[in-house]
């Protein structure tokens, strides 16, 4: 079995793509997945899997079908996901700090970095740190350009999130 992560973007974020994070857990489920348990209301999942291919396009696909949720499930396995918190360029307690989970590998050239100045990133591979100088409500750097530019799909999360899912990994 593999231990993995799966994070959805934009789910239960304001009152869009609503969904309830035991049927979250439970399309997980349908698609082989055991050890299965979410963090907070925004799409956090830790679950073990014989094999993690077909997951995101199913698990994408089943809640589209069953709740009208479209968000997109990008994956981490739990070295991965380890790997990515150890390699933080950044000082945990940095204010405003954010893990941008990329699913395919990023191109830091491909960003604008006059784009929203009071903010500072750095690429490795398939994951983006972002400090957000005013916040991340108030910067330029958002999903949609971060996709567009990079031409892949992308999720963010609070150091706060990245900290509590490391918990709920080692935890379970």
């Amino acid at each position: 079995m593999i231990r993995a992560l799966a994070f959805l973007r934009a789910l239960n974020v304001g009152g869009n793509n609503r969904i309830a994070m035991r049927e979250l857990a439970r399309a997980f489920e349908i698609e082989g997945c055991t050890n299965v348990r979410t963090y907070i209301q925004s799409g956090n999942v830790v679950f073990d899997a014989p094999a993690l291919g077909p997951i995101p396009r199913r698990v994408t696909n089943r809640l589209r079908e069953s709740h009208g949720v479209d968000s997109p499930v990008i994956l981490r396995t739990a070295e991965e996901f380890r790997a990515a918190v150890k390699a933080c360029p950044y000082a945990p307690d940095t204010p405003r700090l954010h893990l941008c989970f990329l699913e395919g590998a990023g191109e830091p050239a491909l960003l604008d970095p006059t784009r929203s100045p009071a903010d500072r990133f750095t690429i490795t591979g398939r994951d983006m740190y972002i400090v957000f100088g005013e916040g991340a409500g108030q910067s330029k750097l958002t999903n949609a350009y971060i996709d567009k530019a990079l031409g892949t799909r992308s999720t963010m999360r609070n150091w706060n999130t990245v900290s509590a899912m490391m918990v709920l990994l080692d935890a379970s």
